[in-house]
Formats: C-alpha cells, structure tokens, sequence
C-alpha cells in the first residue's frame, strides 16, 4: 500500500514499440516519490520484460488477470482501488479501440473499465493508424468520456516513416501527469514570479552576472500552473526551455526586470521574487569594448532598485514572497530581511548547496516560524512551496 498522502498511480503498458519508454517513466514517477504499479498485457511483454519493470518500480508487475497473488484472484478490481490514476503508456490503436468500446478480454483493459479513478492514454502508433477514421472516432469517443488523452507527437517512427501518432516522450508525459494530480490550490489567481539572473552592462561584451541557473523559478512557475493559477514569469538570461502556458517575458538587466514587474504588479495576487538580482551595476556602462592595459580598471558601482521592497510597499500590494541566498547566518539573514521588506514569507537556502544544483533544502520563514522543507528535487520542492504559499495566502484572506 502507498503511505498516507503519498500518490499512487497504475501503469499500463500495451503492445508498442514505445513500450521501453515505461522504463524510463517508472523511475521519474519514483524519483518524485509517486508509487507506481505496472500492468502489462501479454504484448507488452514482447517488448520490455516484466523484470525490468518490477526492477524499476520496486514492486511485482502483474500480466495476468487470475493472479493467484491477490487473495481473491480479482487482480482487475483490486490493483486500480486507492490509486489516483490510471495512465495507459504506450497506448496502441488496439487498445484505444477496446476501451473506446467497453471490451475487457485481459487485466489491463479490464481494470480500465472496472477503474473508480481517472484514466490518461498516452497513443503510439504508426502515423495510417493514428490517421485511420476508426482511430480518430475512437479518441472522440474516449474524449467524450472524460479520459485524458497526452499526445501524440508528431516525428521519426519505428517504421521509418514520419508523421503523427509518436508517443510523447517520458519527461512530457510525467509533466503532464503530475500536473494532473496537483490539487487546484490557487484557482483562478494571477501569480507573477521571477526567475534566474541579471546581467549588468561593463561594454557591449563584458557584465557583472551571478550563476543563478532559475531553475527553481521556473519549477515554481510550472508548480503554480499546476494548482490553477494564471502564471507571468519574468526570466533573466538562462538556458531553460519556455514553460508551457505561462506568460513569459525575457529580460537582461534589474532595471529591465524592474521595469517588467511594475507592469504586472497592480494587477497580480501573489509576487515570488525568486530572482537572483544584481545588487549593484556600473553607473558608467561603455559603449565600445574597453580594451587591456597593463594599468588596473576602476568600475564605479551603483545601487540597483530593491524590486521586492518597492512591491511589497504598493497601497494594495500583493501577498509577496522573497527568496534569500545567504553563504552564512543563513536563518539570522534571512528572517532580518523578511522583516525590513515587510513581506509575509520568505525562502531561505543555502547558496553554496543550491546555486545551479538540481536539488535544494529550503527553509521557510513566516509570522508563525519556520518550515523546513528537506532536500528534494527542485521540482518537488516547488510544489511543496505553492502549497505553503496557497495556505498562507488564503489565511490572508480569510
């Protein structure tokens, strides 16, 4: 059985090709904590061995619908009971066609019709099939009763042939599966965060930047979609691929950045500020590279403008969230510049142990303490970090 509040899904693989794609799947469902229990029909088989599977998930995979191992042989009613989803990948033109219809002649699509949780199909096929009217009627019919259907793709098939009908990929359709299984904590309300670097103007080539990689931004961003919300990010140079439905605006320097979110601000619910922002630039910025000398180069550095303390200090401001990077003190830092910006929350790291890094520890600070959040992918964390944010927030409110 899952632990208490752990999510818990069934994976189904049918007989494609893109069945060794699951392998993969298995273990970014494990790595984000969600238990996963494999099914697979007897083609399935043909393709990626149960071992593996079993291997990967850490738990028995079950092809069989009188498996003697569950108690009362109803392996279709007793494996899909407590799961939050059933997710059918690779989902071939067959087995689309015997859902679409009601059939159940093995365990897994059995399970699909005896199911009390919500079904997502991933479809891989060959691009005749996918196009064939029965295919497309069949997705309709599925459609029309509510199950997801993720994908397909379009591109290289294993026939050698290009088109749609390819099975998204392994990240795409873990993205969109846990997005699916978010709670819709924050409905309706306009989120505007920013994210990564700033990058500070010496001549046309040179700067003053930080390694801030805005990872964690832009996994705060796709957290917030997640639960619901309506989603600006502002984004300083990184090499991140554009999250999917966000509104996204690129900038380069703080007052570029600045000027961005006093646009948004007025009209945003909530303000994560997780941007690593230049503190300072250079007053004088050269409009020709400087050229080296043997003498020394004095750079006059300026104060660039404090964009949390000046949204925080709005007449109707939104609830706003900091971030602090610290190198020491972390807590004694943190908590000090919570209370001189005047904002409700703020996130406190290490910046040693975080900066680029794919995982992180956080620890939150707010009027009723701290919070630990414990080392964690960033992906995690941000989703455990919304959740903070939407409880604090509807506190606020109330």
């Amino acid at each position: 059985m899952a632990e208490s509040g752990k999510k818990r899904i069934v994976l189904g693989i049918s007989g494609g090709v893109a069945a060794y794609k699951a392998a993969e799947l298995v273990r970014l469902f494990r790595k984000a904590g969600i238990d996963v229990q494999v099914v697979m029909t007897d083609a399935a088989c043909g393709f990626i061995t149960p071992t593996t599977l079993q291997a990967l998930a850490g738990r028995p995979v079950f092809t069989d619908m009188w498996d003697a191992r569950i108690a009362d042989n109803m392996a279709h009613i007793e494996l899909s009971r407590g799961a939050d989803a059933i997710v059918v990948a690779p989902a071939t033109a067959d087995f689309i066609a015997k859902i679409a219809h009601g059939l159940a002649d093995d365990l897994l699509s059995t399970l699909c019709l005896a199911r009390e949780c919500p079904l997502l199909v991933a479809p891989a096929m060959n691009r005749q099939m996918w196009e064939n009217k029965a295919t497309q009627r069949n997705i309709a019919q599925l459609a029309h009763d509510e199950v997801s259907i993720l994908g397909p793709a379009s591109g290289d098939q294993a026939c050698g042939e290009i088109g749609m009908g390819r099975m998204l990929e392994a990240q795409q359709i873990f993205d969109e599966v846990s997005s699916f299984l978010q709670p819709r904590l924050l409905t309706g309300k306009r989120i505007l965060i920013t994210a990564g670097p700033t990058f500070e103007a010496i001549d046309p080539v040179r700067g003053i930047t930080n390694r801030s990689s805005g990872k964690m931004g832009y996994a705060i961003a796709r957290a917030a979609l997640d639960a619901g919300a309506q989603v600006t990010l502002i984004s300083g140079p990184t090499s991140l691929a554009h999250v999917p439905s966000a509104g996204m605006e690129h900038v380069e320097s703080a007052n570029d950045m600045f000027v961005a979110v006093k646009k948004h601000a007025k009209s945003t619910d909530i303000f994560i500020a997780v941007a690593a922002v230049a503190d300072y630039r250079v007053e004088k910025t050269s409009t020709q590279k400087i050229k080296k000398t043997d003498s020394s180069l004095t750079l006059r550095l300026v104060p660039n403008p404090d964009i949390l303390a000046w949204v925080a200090a709005l007449p109707k401001a939104p609830f706003c969230v900091g971030f602090a990077a610290e190198s020491q003190n972390l807590l004694e830092n943190a908590d000090a510049k919570r209370r001189r910006k005047k904002i409700p929350l703020i996130v406190a790291n290490l910046a040693q142990n975080a900066i680029g890094a794919d995982d992180n520890e956080l620890t939150l600070l707010d009027d009723s303490g701290t919070h630990t959040l414990t080392r964690a992918p960033k992906p995690v964390l941000a989703r455990q970090l919304v959740a903070h944010i939407a409880k604090l927030y509807k506190s606020r409110k109330a």
